[in-house]
């Protein structure tokens, strides 16, 4: 089955980065800048993010772990009531995008690797297209994605396929030809849903054991990739 593959097509966050090492950091400090030091806000923020303050992690229940901002935006907005819910939503996505992204392994010489083999490459996430662009250009790696889709694409959101065929179609690939990389239920339902073959990693908050039923394999991180590929 991996030799037959043409096309990687991968999620975002816990996929090429490590999801609690970008994503903790990020929203202990919005938590605590948006409340403005009271003590009720903060405890409502975190709950609506299902966001462990103590821990600074995610729980695998939160919405932010594989939804869209528009998932959580109405909730945080009855939290902040004096924001203007525009205004909640750029908040949102210019501070995320300028979040430092911490790599779960070297990008550039697998990318690299991958290209030279050739393989097409593309990106698959939740997150919005701009601030995809943001984290893929801020470690050096943009240059390497044939594609790059985010919920507001046009595409639609995972666990719909519809990101998924549309790499199919920019590549002039069948799904058949391509691997949707995750570390989400979220992208390999995607994936299954778009007759494509699933690599489940294990970056983010799913543990083997939610992945397997929806995986063709499930490794540690991509880096164990080009061997189940038999790359060069």
């Amino acid at each position: 089955m991996a030799k037959t593959i043409k096309g990687l097509l991968f999620d975002k966050d816990g996929t090429l980065f490590d999801f609690h090492a970008t994503w903790g950091a990020w929203c202990s400090g919005f938590i605590v800048d948006m409340a403005r030091g009271d003590a009720q806000v903060i405890a409502d923020l975190a709950e609506i993010l299902d966001f462990d303050l103590e821990m600074k992690r995610f729980r695998e229940s939160s919405p932010f772990i594989a939804g869209t901002i528009d998932t959580f935006l109405e909730p945080l907005h009855t939290v902040l009531p004096h924001w203007n819910r525009e205004d909640l939503f750029h908040q949102i996505l210019d501070t995320s995008a300028i979040t430092p992204q911490a790599p779960v392994t070297e990008l550039s010489p697998l990318l690299r690797r991958f290209r030279t083999n050739g393989l097409g490459i593309g990106l698959a996430t939740n997150d919005n297209e701009a601030p995809a662009r943001a984290h893929l250009s801020s470690v050096s790696v943009l240059e390497y994605f044939d594609f790059v889709s985010g919920c507001d694409s046009g595409f639609g959101a995972k666990p719909e396929p519809g990101m998924l065929l549309g790499f199919a179609a920019a590549m002039g690939l069948q799904p058949s030809e391509i691997a949707m990389v995750g570390d989400s239920t979220h992208d390999l339902k995607a994936g299954r849903a778009a007759g494509m073959v699933n690599i489940g990693v294990l970056t983010g908050p799913a543990v083997a054991d939610d992945l397997a039923p929806y995986a063709d394999v499930v490794l540690r991180d991509i880096g164990e990739i080009p061997e189940w590929l038999g790359l060069e």
